[in-house]
């Protein structure tokens, strides 16, 4: 399976807007409070918000590659912010792109790409721990070809795993300005082996509407590619890394019902 176009997203009937902005707002009172004492109890600098997606049974196939989901306020602005990206090519096959000709034509299309990995390169320049992390904090997002994504994760270690970088398919036949586009304004949905998945919505330097608007179009987004649709949500968390998740969305299957987060009680 290949990264899925974006596509627009529908509204989502279940979740409670108000609900979404009022967990966003107390999160963000959360991040505010712990910046201040930072001193006190260091805080890992994480700038993201995320969505912890529960489904009710597991996908009957693994999904390597990603769903991407489009977000009304992107992460990454192409001009604003002049972004660095990785760019990771699979030079084992005889048919492979030359890191030569790739670089090539990163120039002659002005792309943001700043380095090109040969996948060879990962055991012999990226062995240790020091050399994965120091990749792993190099870029603002990293593209590889899509049949090495697979083996990626292991290559890269628990680090990239663990800041959550966004790890890109990228088709070398076809348009890589309009991949590259495409991935800066959406967010990535896994759909592995578990019932879990973590989706990351927003930063936290985007105003509270900004952020309560991606957290939106993420639900929506992702409900819409998850098989059996709402039928398969058990719950739809808010969290920040280090915080705890608010609850947006919960399932009551035995009473074959929904709560609605915003109706409970605090």
């Amino acid at each position: 399976m290949t990264c899925s176009a974006a596509r627009p997203p529908q509204k989502p009937s279940r979740v409670d807007p108000n609900t979404v902005y009022r967990a966003v707002k107390s999160l963000r009172k959360w991040w505010n409070s712990e910046s201040m004492t930072q001193k006190a109890r260091p805080m890992e600098h994480d700038g993201f918000m995320y969505l912890i997606v529960a489904l009710t049974k597991v996908p009957q196939k693994d999904r390597t590659n990603p769903e991407m989901i489009p977000l009304p306020h992107p992460f990454i602005d192409l001009v604003e912010d002049s972004p660095e990206f990785c760019l990771i090519i699979d030079d084992r096959s005889k048919n492979h792109i030359t890191k030569e000709a790739a670089m090539k034509k990163i120039e002659a299309e002005k792309l943001p790409i700043s380095d090109v990995i040969k996948i060879s390169k990962f055991k012999s320049d990226y062995r240790t721990v020091e050399s994965k992390r120091k990749l792993c904090d190099s870029y603002d997002m990293y593209f590889a070809e899509k049949r090495v994504m697979p083996i990626l994760p292991k290559l890269f270690g628990k680090q990239f795993v663990k800041k959550k970088k966004m790890l890109v398919p990228i088709d070398k036949n076809k348009n890589w300005k309009d991949q590259i586009e495409t991935a800066c304004g959406s967010t990535l949905f896994f759909m592995g082996t578990g019932t879990c998945s973590v989706v990351k919505v927003a930063k936290l330097s985007m105003g509270n509407k900004e952020i309560a608007e991606n957290v939106v179009a993420a639900i929506s987004g992702v409900v819409d590619v998850v098989p059996r649709k709402w039928k398969n949500v058990k719950s739809i968390h808010l969290k920040l890394l280090e915080s705890l998740a608010l609850p947006v969305y919960q399932s009551v299957p035995d009473l074959d019902l929904k709560v609605d987060a915003s109706n409970e009680e605090n």
